[in-house]
């Protein structure tokens, strides 16, 4: 329990006393984070202020495009510019994949006000100082939690597609992998795990950080311009499940085509 209580406390920045509650509760260490991340203020008591829906609107028009229509009340690339600005953040910063997810932004740089106002209620956010702290948070979640991780991953997807299309440019898709997957590793929510539960491999390692680069290679070698939705997510797991010198690799699972063509380029490049 005392393991857990100080893992929960690293992971989330709570307090040992609502660790141990909610570690009480929910019994697993993944389960209670989930928990603590979708309410972190379930056990808080009354002296504990809540967030200002006031303010949070008073900061969303702050940034909000000013020629926007009524019914377009949004802001806008030129806004979240103003707002990394404020907060001291590169916006290629791999934790506004975080935010963008946790306010369900419709697009690129974009925020609606209803996922704005809604997102930041829940985060218990209503300030810049508030947001300063949000995106420290954020980005050890991300980088330690390998759930929240893949929610991200898949909504990076989502919000991240030319409108109308199915599928993501292979540039954008390299950009959006060059910092997700780094970040995931550094921190474990890409460890690697075995897909076999019956045999013993304890120790093997995983993914390494160069493969990255090969999977690139061999995508901009192949051709093609863009990455389905299917290929996206698939490739997460592969991350994660295959071995460091592909000799494990399952090729009668359903891997897209274009991952079994990775594992022999792979092989290849590691034989020569």
């Amino acid at each position: 329990m005392a393991m857990n209580v100080d893992q929960f406390v690293a992971v989330t920045g709570a307090s040992t006393r609502d660790a141990r509650r909610y570690l009480e509760k929910y019994k697993r260490l993944d389960v209670a984070i989930d928990a603590f991340y979708g309410d972190p203020n379930a056990f808080a008591g009354p002296q504990r202020s809540t967030v200002s829906t006031t303010k949070i609107n008073q900061l969303f028009d702050q940034y909000k495009d000013p020629d926007a229509s009524d019914g377009d009340d949004m802001i806008a690339v030129d806004g979240t510019i103003r707002l990394c600005g404020d907060l001291d953040s590169d916006p290629a910063d791999v934790v506004w994949l975080a935010v963008a997810y946790e306010l369900k932004s419709p697009s690129m740089g974009a925020w609606s006000r209803k996922g704005w106002v809604d997102g930041l209620k829940r985060l218990n956010c209503d300030s810049i100082s508030g947001l300063q702290t949000l995106l420290g948070q954020l980005r050890v979640k991300l980088s330690q939690d390998p759930d929240y991780f893949t929610q991200v991953y898949n909504y990076t997807f989502e919000f991240s597609r030319p409108p109308g299309q199915r599928s993501l440019g292979l540039d954008d898709a390299e950009g959006f992998w060059a910092l997700l997957i780094p970040h995931g590793l550094q921190g474990g929510a890409l460890a690697h795990v075995q897909r076999d539960d019956d045999v013993d491999m304890t120790g093997e390692e995983g993914w390494k950080e160069e493969y990255t680069q090969w999977w690139f290679d061999f995508l901009n070698e192949k051709g093609g311009k863009g990455i389905s939705k299917d290929t996206w997510q698939m490739f997460l797991e592969f991350v994660r499940t295959i071995d460091s010198k592909f000799e494990r690799y399952d090729a009668e699972a359903a891997w897209p085509s274009t991952v079994d063509d990775f594992v022999e380029y792979a092989k290849e490049r590691l034989a020569s």
